[in-house]
């Protein structure tokens, strides 16, 4: 293919559709069986309201609930993050409009203004209220259009702007997001562990949940992406193409700003592998980003559009990146041949920018990133993906019978790892600067050192572990690259990190404090996950860095802080696929301090399991494993001893086993 992507391309992948095992974990499962939602509670209720209780989902009363008066209002409460398009039913005629309003955070719930989802105010009062248009006549039913749907919220306000009393029933939304599934439960992936050193022993199982859940909602027809511009002077509208592809596209968030971001899909596909093998949603978003490319010199944008933003080598990379990942969980290499002249033209245009120094030197106009500040020059994060996409095409590139430029892509690979050492390394801190004339040792960048193997040596990773500890606050790492910011998309990358350095009690108490306080404080939604926080837990997030003081504005349904989801399958569970659809494989657990784990997910090929047991004692660590048949894996023991292997002892002390596909049980004496 040559120059842009056709607008009709669209990718079917071979997906499992089995449902995970049933067990335990469904309790934690935030998504339904159906794809409707009820309220649960009545949060409060302002003026002469009757029977507001009888809306909820464990009513059995047929009667409605009545609003009478101006200002009267019913705040109902459905439990958790949902989105689509509310309907209720009108018992009886009026004359009196209805007002509607919307809220992630109960911090925002107002009968005169809904949280903003479209443009920023200190205020936060641009989105408004959605009114009910009259006449409402006697037994017919209300539905948003698709437009007026709202992508995330929790709270619902039901605003009586008239006299005279108006009877409503059967409030209900129906979602709207991930529109292939019917089941909306059916998960093809799980995991379950228990916690006993936080308050809330389930709190691992809930947090890979929620992750999951979280994605689904940020999956959506790519026809409901955000209107840009926003509806003037006020309101929000959720009709407007994310690209030119049918089909599901994976966005940013729920609420918003349901935009294609490709640096956020470098969290949030993996967490699609594990929880619901929905890849076809990544490969369509990659397929918008693609559709961006400019011709002239194969930059992409910084995001699909509607919002069309452009500036971006990180993100650039992150497209790469994402290509790869999506072809390692597929194996689809019609869908890597369909856009490869793109894809190849997008990385000469990074390459390009390196310099004397053989480091990529960012220019300022394409220098935005995740928000931090900072990203021109010798940037060690730019860098870092730059390493990334580079090692990763090269596997692609050995894939579509290309080895000359698989070689070149891996010794330019080699020769920016080389450079990245010499000229970013602070042996002092044990840390990489954020560029060579920096000072400044950045969250980012460094986690992306250690994900990316761009360090020389063990002791190089256990630093920077170690090092990245030093920005920690009760509520998790502030980060170096934005002033008063906790950001769980870069503590992802951390969390990761702190695994892969053999620190599990570490990356657990990144989980706990972090991740700890967004699940449960009464400022989130409790369910789904927060775009970010500042170092008092506000949801100031990014207040002073481009939202304008409007903390209402603040993301409750963001794939970017699911980092958790898939590390927890990855790293603690340790259950990996190491070549396309899991040919080889790899089990690794990294003990944290837990004594179980169980989980897995499925691929093309079919299911992945793992299940291992520690005793009280520390002694004795039992682990189960189930793959397909036909592929082969690498076992990697979290210590040294006697091993037995399916009932047969191995000679000596053994960590580290090879063995074909299938369900096995290995046992270790740890003593």
């Amino acid at each position: 293919m040559n120059g842009i992507l056709p607008l009709a391309t669209i990718f079917l992948f071979a997906s499992a559709t089995a449902k995970a095992p049933a067990g335990p974990w469904d309790a934690f499962n935030f998504a339904p069986s159906t794809r409707s939602f009820v309220p649960r509670s009545v949060y409060t209720t302002v003026g002469l309201v009757t029977g507001a209780e009888n809306l909820l989902s464990n009513s059995s009363s047929t009667e409605g609930a009545i609003v009478t008066g101006i200002g009267s209002y019913i705040v109902l409460d459905f439990g958790q993050e949902v989105g689509g398009r509310l309907s209720f039913q009108i018992d009886s005629t009026t004359s009196s409009s209805i007002s509607l309003s919307f809220t992630e955070s109960a911090m925002f719930i107002s009968p005169t203004e809904s949280d903003d989802s479209c443009q920023v105010s200190p205020d936060h009062d641009l989105d408004g209220v959605l009114s009910v248009p009259l006449p409402l006549a006697a037994n017919t039913t209300f539905t948003q259009t698709v437009g007026d749907q709202r992508g995330g919220f929790r709270f619902l306000t039901i605003v009586s702007d008239g006299d005279a009393p108006v009877t409503i029933s059967n409030v209900t939304v129906n979602a709207t997001f991930m529109p292939q599934m019917d089941d909306l439960s059916a998960y093809t992936g799980y995991f379950y562990a228990q916690d006993s050193d936080f308050h809330d022993q389930d709190f691992l199982t809930k947090l890979w949940y929620g992750g999951a859940y979280t994605v689904q909602m940020n999956t959506i027809d790519s026809h409901e992406a955000r209107q840009q511009p926003c509806p003037v002077p006020s309101g929000w509208a959720n009709n407007a193409s994310g690209g030119p592809m049918e089909g599901s596209i994976l966005v940013d968030g729920a609420k918003r700003d349901r935009n294609v971001w490709p640096g956020d899909m470098g969290i949030s596909t993996h967490t699609e592998l594990v929880s619901t093998f929905d890849l076809e949603s990544s490969a369509n978003s990659l397929l918008v980003m693609y559709s961006t490319q400019d011709p002239a010199t194969g930059a992409l944008q910084y995001s699909g559009p509607p919002i069309n933003a452009v500036g971006s080598d990180t993100y650039i990379c992150w497209s790469l990146i994402g290509t790869h990942s999506v072809y390692m969980y597929t194996g689809d290499l019609d869908f890597v041949e369909e856009i490869w002249t793109n894809y190849t033209k997008a990385l000469a245009f990074l390459q390009s920018q390196v310099d004397e120094t053989r480091l990529m030197n960012v220019p300022t106009s394409f220098a935005n990133d995740w928000g931090r500040a900072n990203g021109q020059g010798h940037n060690v994060a730019a860098n870092a993906l730059l390493y990334e996409a580079l090692v990763t095409a090269a596997e692609l590139a050995t894939a579509m019978g290309n080895v000359s430029l698989a070689s070149a892509y891996t010794a330019n690979a080699s020769s920016i790892k080389t450079a990245f050492n010499d000229l970013l390394w602070d042996e002092a801190a044990g840390l990489f600067k954020d560029n060579d004339m920096s000072t400044l040792h950045p969250q980012d960048g460094n986690s992306l050192a250690v994900l990316f193997n761009l360090t020389t040596n063990a002791s190089q990773i256990q630093a920077i572990s170690e090092g990245l500890t030093q920005f920690w606050t009760d509520l998790g790492p502030l980060s170096p690259e934005l002033n008063d910011t906790i950001i769980p998309f870069v503590s992802g990358f951390e969390l990761q990190a702190h695994f892969i350095a053999g620190q599990g009690e570490r990356a657990l108490e990144l989980l706990h404090r972090e991740w700890g306080y967004m699940l449960y404080t009464n400022l989130s939604v409790q369910s789904t996950m927060l775009e970010g926080f500042t170092a008092n837990g506000s949801l100031g997030y990014r207040a002073a860095a481009g939202y304008d003081f409007d903390y209402s504005y603040t993301s409750h349904a963001h794939g970017w802080s699911t980092g958790p989801t898939f590390s927890l399958t990855f790293y603690l569970l340790g259950l990996t696929i190491t070549s396309p659809r899991g040919i080889t494989w790899s089990v690794a657990p990294v003990l944290s301090g837990l004594h179980a784990a169980e989980g897995g997910f499925e691929t093309g090929l079919g299911w992945f399991g793992a299940n291992w047991t520690l005793t009280i004692d520390n002694a004795t660590f039992t682990l189960m494993i189930d793959t397909p048949n036909g592929t082969n894996g690498i076992v990697i023991l979290p210590g040294t001893g006697n091993v037995s292997v399916d009932g047969e002892g191995t000679s000596g002390n053994v960590s580290q086993l090879s063995l074909d596909g299938g369900s096995h049980v290995i046992v270790l004496n740890l003593r």
